[in-house]
């Protein structure tokens, strides 16, 4: 898959120049996928079970039924994950975090074999995790998604080039 419109589209054919056309969201599709269909089923079954199961109290029901939407949540959090670029900067969102940068705020954009995500180098001599590109289940769509990440930050940043990602 390639990254998408915020929106969630397809982001269409690169531009003349070879870079995602912007605005442009990274995520990492499958684990989002399989996240979101696992709390769901979690839910549904602690719910079949309350309700099937004739011993139970009413608070026993109650109970299975917010343990799956708690279940729910946490995969709902972990699936929440991405970075969106536009022409002014990108926007990381990690679990309970969201930062706003400036291309000018990102020198280098790593993913290094057995990253689990993306690191971002800022200017400000710090790192920051980018979880929104993850090679879990998905290497080769996160190796592609880095590199054109790290395109986008070359050209609208510093110019600074950056390392190889493999």
């Amino acid at each position: 898959m390639s990254p998408s419109t915020p929106g969630g589209e397809p982001a269409g054919r690169p531009g003349p120049d070879g870079l995602p056309a912007l605005p442009v969201t990274f995520r990492p599709t499958r684990t989002r996928v399989i996240l979101l269909g696992a709390g769901a089923a979690v839910l549904a079954t602690l719910t079949v079970l309350a309700l099937v199961l004739p011993s139970l109290s009413l608070t026993e029901r109650s109970t299975f039924i917010l343990t799956g939407l708690l279940g729910l949540g946490v995969m709902v959090l972990l699936s929440r994950p991405h970075i969106d670029a536009d022409e002014e900067g990108i926007t990381v969102v990690n679990l309970t975090a969201r930062r706003r940068l400036s291309w000018a705020e990102v020198l280098r954009v790593n993913l290094r074999p057995g990253d689990p995500w993306v690191h971002l180098d800022l200017a400000d001599g710090t790192h920051l995790p980018a979880m929104g590109i993850q090679p879990g289940i998905a290497r080769d769509k996160a190796i592609a998604d880095a590199r054109a990440l790290r395109a986008l930050a070359d050209h609208h940043g510093t110019g600074r080039r950056a390392a190889p990602t493999d």
